[in-house]
């Protein structure tokens, strides 16, 4: 059968519940005993190697699956804080205006969720003080999945991050439009993710009244690499005087980002072969496959794209990128020890430090975490990582 095939009813029915089954029935067993005698990391525990193991597995049936009828950008679900954040095509210029065009993608309004420290209003009281600082996070998910929501797992990070400090008590989750192709509808190819996450910065200065200094932009895994385009493209905008651009924000964060969508750290002994036991699936190790994500997040500028273009992999090691930081804000790197992609975010991490200079960037690294293991409460690494986190936003 083909992927095709799989997401029709009822092959898809058929095959998930074929899947399903081999994995409770055939997979669990053979890692539980497995795991009783050896397991894929010294330090991990016996449960948390079955988590991940089974994560794993169901990471790899998330095309299948699909968003499994979360929110998405066509609506403000009323169960949560959410608002409508107004487009910003007043905000479009240099490049980011050309791949508009090609993608044939524009800035709507879309939705966006409000988080706030335990104890207070739901949402920012205006008008906000101007030593308030605030929280803009894009959400993971391969650039396909998950949401801004409060019922998605990525929501554990800004639900986390409002409780850090005093003068950070609100976050604003944007409700970017998620990227599909083959076999489903081709749609919201790059640069949609970062025209909506424009818009969500937008409405924090313009509408909410945040100065861009006391803005800290998070993204987790997909949402790193939209929060780093952001960034960028505020950076090297900032003294455009076409467009009523904001200023770039005062703080960047970024959990397990994904910085390299080409494929050139798939090399001999890299941490994309050999970190094979991560919850990232096999196609991210197969040079013969493009990632159901990338290649839709790319879309009609075709996979070459990603080798060259500083928006799409700023970690790319390919001779033709150009990717400078220079003038970047202070940020704090988050990265897994036993991650898929721990090659390419110190790849980053060396780019920044050669920019920005060391008192301007923090790389925090976890022994033997996996990809995004931030938004998983039951993970050993979690808490000291906000503490450092913590102390960062001191």
């Amino acid at each position: 059968m083909t992927l095709k095939l799989y997401t029709k009813q009822p092959w898809k029915t058929l095959y998930l519940a074929y899947k399903f089954h081999a994995i409770l029935l055939v997979l669990m067993p053979a890692w539980s005993i497995t795991y009783m005698f050896t397991r894929p990391r010294p330090t991990w525990s016996w449960r948390h190697a079955m988590i991940v193991a089974l994560i794993r597995q169901l990471t790899t049936l998330s095309v299948v699956m699909g968003n499994l009828h979360l929110p998405d950008y066509r609506a403000v679900r009323p169960d949560a804080e959410g608002i409508w954040i107004g487009g910003s095509p007043h905000l479009i210029t240099a490049e980011l205006s050309i791949w508009s065009a090609v993608a044939g993608v524009t800035s709507i309004d879309i939705p966006g969720y409000w988080y706030a420290k335990e104890g207070l209003d739901p949402r920012p009281t205006l008008p906000v003080g101007s030593d308030q600082r605030v929280f803009l996070f894009l959400h993971g998910g391969g650039f396909t999945l998950s949401s801004a929501h409060p019922k998605a797992l990525t929501s554990n990070l800004p639900r986390s991050l409002v409780e850090l400090v005093d003068d950070a008590p609100y976050a604003l989750a944007v409700e970017y439009r998620l990227s599909s192709a083959y076999p489903f509808t081709e749609e919201h190819p790059f640069p949609t993710a970062l025209l909506d996450a424009l818009a969500g910065y937008n409405h924090l200065v313009s509408v909410m009244g945040y100065s861009p200094s006391n803005i800290i932009v998070v993204g987790d895994s997909a949402g790193g690499n939209i929060a780093l385009a952001l960034t960028r493209y505020l950076v090297e905008n900032k003294d455009t005087t076409k467009v009523p651009l904001p200023g770039p924000p005062g703080r960047l964060l970024l959990s397990s980002p994904s910085v390299d969508l080409s494929q050139s750290h798939l090399t001999s002994g890299s941490s994309v072969l050999t970190h094979d036991m991560d919850i990232l699936g096999d196609a991210y190790g197969d040079l013969r496959r493009v990632p159901y994500g990338r290649s839709a997040y790319v879309g009609p500028f075709g996979f070459g794209m990603a080798s060259c273009n500083r928006y799409v992999s700023p970690a790319s090691l390919s001779p033709l990128m150009q990717a400078q930081f220079k003038d970047f804000p202070r940020t704090f790197i988050i990265a897994g020890g036993a991650e898929r992609l721990l090659d390419p975010m110190r790849t980053l991490r060396d780019r920044m430090l050669r920019d920005m200079g060391e008192a301007d960037v923090t790389y925090h690294e976890a022994e033997d975490a996996i990809h995004d293991y931030l938004i998983f409460s039951w993970h050993p690494s979690r808490a000291a990582t906000l503490t450092s986190v913590r102390k960062w936003l001191a």
